[in-house]
């Protein structure tokens, strides 16, 4: 072997105007574990960050009208993700007091996840709602929206706390789900996803109309494999935008979890219903009609290069961070890597890996030599069906295989 390798949703008065302190998730069961109190920075706004500044400490709009997508005519968004903070002991809820000017027709949410991992993370939760895991390490992220040009809510502090509290209905680790999901292609070069990213031709990422998996800018934390039906081309890609239709539908999570369309089938997505079956009188979250049955939206460069895609259709879509298991990052000079079907440079391209994309590693197999971003190695990583990179591209936080042997 050659191994050389350097708590609820907080949704203050979007009816009523005025000041507002609203309470996310109180104690409906008692805690077991207290970490204390901690405050958000709201000052610390970076590049990261999406349309907000905290200047004088009071978190707002950085442009009160601008429009991310070409969808929204009105309004504006934007999101601060703070650091993460160590708990004083593993818990698995961070519950949120915020105090915010709240105007008509304005709302701020506050949601929360929990490390798991070097790179891993749960799904982000609304603050007060337990997390699938206790975790020691937790992120906060603040997200303002206005319907109005021109009119902004203000978040004045949020204050957390961490405790402990049963999970009756708690997830097991399982495989990552897959589910055959009608997929459109993105397009809209030029403009900005939802985590800040602006679009470029051919682009490497992907939509889902949940924020629950949206990764931050330069990141795959939740990453997705999406196939051809006929498990002829593959590409694993980044969630860096939410959409199409829906902005509150984690259709792939059950029931129990799903934020929204409970009634629905775990992996059908609320666009799917309301277009064959007029569900929510043919409607997405927003009010448009919905006008096909899309589930997820693919960047240029996925619909076209990686899965030699002509026309929108039905896709297989894995959703890798609901799994567990070992995990590697891609990590190139920036263009999506080949995966190929066999541990060789010669072997059948199978698609594509993008920079940034979170992979599940299932085992690896030694295979020709490759030089590259982590130094030289014949050892390839099996990171889904006949699909293999070479290891020298992922970054696994360690010089030895993190998987078993295939």
């Amino acid at each position: 072997m050659i191994r050389i390798k350097m708590a609820g949703r907080v949704t203050a008065a979007v009816l009523a105007a005025g000041a507002v302190t609203a309470l996310a998730g109180g104690p409906a069961q008692a805690a077991t574990a207290d970490n204390g109190r901690w405050t958000a920075d709201l000052s610390s706004v970076d590049s990261n960050d999406v349309n907000v500044t905290g200047a004088g400490g009071t978190l707002t709009l950085a442009d009160a009208a601008w429009h991310r997508t070409e969808r929204v005519f009105a309004g504006s968004e934007g999101s601060l993700t703070t650091a993460a903070h160590k708990l004083g002991s593993a818990s698995n809820r961070v519950s949120a007091e915020l105090s915010a000017d709240t105007p008509r027709g304005t709302s701020v949410d506050v949601d929360v996840r929990g490390r798991t991992g070097v790179n891993d993370w749960t799904e982000w939760t609304p603050a007060g709602t337990a997390l699938k895991s206790a975790v020691s390490e937790v992120q906060v992220r603040i997200s303002l929206h206005s319907s109005t040009d021109g009119v902004r809510p203000s978040v004045k502090s949020v204050a957390l706390s961490a405790d402990s509290v049963p999970q009756a209905n708690a997830l097991a680790a399982t495989a990552a789900l897959t589910y055959k999901i009608y997929a459109t292609r993105e397009g809209l070069t030029g403009q900005t996803t939802a985590n800040g990213h602006v679009i470029t031709s051919r682009d490497h990422f992907v939509a889902l109309p949940s924020g629950r998996g949206l990764s931050g800018k330069g990141s795959g934390t939740y990453t997705v494999r999406v196939c051809k039906t006929d498990a002829s081309r593959c590409e694993y890609a980044p969630v860096w935008d939410v959409g199409p239709w829906n902005t509150k539908d984690d259709y792939w999570n059950p029931a129990s979890v799903r934020a929204e369309y409970k009634d629905l089938p775990q992996g059908q997505p609320e666009a799917y219903a309301a277009y064959h079956n007029g569900y929510n009188g043919g409607k997405d979250d927003l009010g448009y009609k919905v006008g096909n049955p899309a589930g997820i939206d693919l960047g240029d460069g996925v619909f076209y290069d990686g899965l030699g895609m002509s026309d929108n259709g039905n896709v297989n879509v894995t959703y890798l961070w609901t799994g567990s298991g070992p995990t590697g990052v891609v990590s190139t000079a920036g263009d999506p890597m080949n995966v190929r079907a066999s541990a060789s440079t010669s072997a059948a391209v199978k698609g594509l890996a993008a920079n940034y994309a979170k992979v599940n590693i299932e085992c690896y197999v030694e295979g020709d030599t490759v030089a590259g971003k982590f130094g030289t190695t014949n050892i390839w990583d099996r990171i889904g069906p006949n699909n293999y990179v070479s290891d020298t591209y992922l970054q696994t936080g360690s010089d030895a295989p993190v998987a078993p042997h295939c």
